[in-house]
């Protein structure tokens, strides 16, 4: 089993930038994909990026150019460092990991932009 903690959501004006943090509780050296969503009020749960073991990455369109997705193995921990941030970008932010076939979530972060 993999437990996964979500931080560094808050409240930030358009234009500015905040990095989220996913720790887990074992090594991510062998977890195959981990990844961000989000879930805006009222709304589904979207893709925001993925990362592979290998280090290749996926952005949905919506954050293309603004967002970089990163996990650093020897500290356990997977960022997601969103600049140029939108209201349309407040949200819920999960991150996820599958390994062996299974799913794993955080419990989430918000992220609120507005001024």
């Amino acid at each position: 089993q993999v437990q996964l903690a979500e931080s560094g959501g808050g409240l930030v004006q358009p234009g500015g930038s905040l990095r989220l943090s996913c720790a887990a509780s074992r090594s991510i050296f062998s977890i195959n994909v981990m990844g961000w969503y989000r879930q805006a009020p009222g709304k589904q749960r979207d893709l925001v990026a993925t990362i592979t073991i290998s280090g290749s990455t996926m952005y949905a369109d919506s954050v293309k150019g603004r967002f970089t997705i990163s996990r650093d193995s020897a500290k356990n921990t997977m960022y997601l460092q969103m600049d140029s941030l939108k209201p349309e970008d407040t949200a819920v932010y999960y991150c996820n990991a599958i390994k062996y076939g299974l799913n794993y979530w955080g419990n989430g972060t918000l992220v609120t932009v507005s001024s």
